[in-house]
């Protein structure tokens, strides 16, 4: 990965990104974090997020900040990335059906309704939404994409996180990746 590349952790709510970003901070990346989002119930390790990045629409002048870093990005703002740069994106992927468990489960503990739409309709505007984000990332000549299941992370972290560290192309420690993949954390199962 170049110095100017910006690594990109993204995919849908509750698919495993910020699992993801601890993965790679403890394989050696440097990870571009606020940590105003504190750690809660739902994701004890932290979320690993940066609150500019979801101003990235209007404001694109932290994006320097993020150069030979990696962020997190929620899907649906990967098209308001500045075309003049070079990304290297990991793509989480997860059963639907484990998102949208994991997403109420997290409603329901911040009081939040969660009857406001029926999970059948997310499933669809979610399966939409990647299907069209997919084929937005296949087509930009500045980013390379590697799609990660959630699920094969669990179920194999050592060989997932060779995989990973293969795509950056850096010397990353995969043994202290695998490490802190944490099965007790998979508690919306399909």
């Amino acid at each position: 990965m170049g110095r100017r590349t910006i690594a990109v952790v993204s995919g849908l709510p509750r698919s495993g990104t910020s699992m993801m970003m601890r993965m790679l901070e403890a394989g050696g990346m440097q990870v571009l974090t606020d940590y105003v989002r504190e750690a809660d119930k739902d994701n004890p390790e932290g979320y690993y997020e940066f609150e500019r990045v979801k101003q990235i629409e209007h404001d694109q002048s932290w994006v320097r900040e993020a150069e030979g870093k990696v962020v997190k990005i929620i899907s649906q703002l990967l098209h308001h990335l500045p075309s003049d740069r070079a990304y290297k994106i990991v793509f989480m992927r997860r059963e639907m059906d484990e998102i949208l468990a994991s997403q109420r489960q997290m409603l329901l503990r911040r009081g939040e309704d969660t009857d406001k739409i029926a999970d059948e309709k997310l499933a669809e505007l979610f399966r939409h939404h990647v299907e069209d984000v997919q084929g937005w990332l296949n087509g930009q000549p500045n980013i390379d994409v590697i799609y990660v299941i959630y699920n094969s992370v669990l179920a194999r972290p050592q060989k997932e996180a060779r995989r990973i560290a293969a795509f950056f192309d850096v010397d990353l420690d995969v043994d202290a990746m695998a490490a802190v993949v944490d099965p007790t954390l998979y508690r919306q199962r399909s």
